[in-house]
């Protein structure tokens, strides 16, 4: 077999690992719609229908960083943000705990030695008057393959009807 061929097909055989960057474009819907969604809400009054979100994962050799960009939501929010170990659905709790780099072995996990922002990817989420918002952290770990499946929008501050844990929001993405 000729050298050209093998090295025709390295590039191929590299680039799931060479894929640095993910976006994810979508529009928070039902979830319960006739098609699945990429991006839900739970709150429409905090997170409504139509509502464009943009999620950015940034890999690098020394980590990760997620940016998430919003607008149409709720004016001049606080929304905490975290990753998730499952996918969204119709029941918010799918989304399943919060991913930790090192997993606790008791869930749901409230040991501050695992649940800290240095083991888990956590972002803070404030919108303005208009309801847009912007929001970035970086880690120093990589996702485990098949380890994370969503970003959870929590409700945040009490307003109406939602306590400050609910979760307001998922967006499915690809760790």
């Amino acid at each position: 077999m000729p050298v050209p061929s093998a090295a025709f097909l390295l590039p191929l055989a590299l680039a799931p690992v060479l894929a640095p960057t993910t976006v994810v474009d979508a529009h928070f819907d039902r979830a319960d719609g006739f098609v699945p969604a990429r991006a839900i809400t739970h709150a429409p009054d905090l997170v409504p229908y139509g509502a464009p979100v943009r999620v950015t994962v940034t890999r690098a050799p020394g980590g990760t960083t997620v940016a998430l960009e919003v607008s149409g939501l709720a004016p001049d929010h606080e929304f905490p943000a975290h990753v998730h170990t499952g996918h969204c659905g119709a029941d918010p709790a799918a989304s399943g705990p919060h991913y930790q780099h090192t997993a606790d072995p008791v869930q749901p996990s409230t040991d501050p030695a695992y649940a800290n922002a240095g083991n888990e990817l956590r972002l803070t989420l404030r919108t303005d008057a208009e309801g847009a918002g912007r929001a970035e952290s970086t880690v120093g770990w990589r996702f485990r393959p098949d380890g994370a499946h969503s970003l959870v929008l929590h409700a945040g501050s009490p307003a109406g009807p939602h306590r400050a844990g609910d979760r307001a929001a998922c967006v499915d993405v690809d760790f």
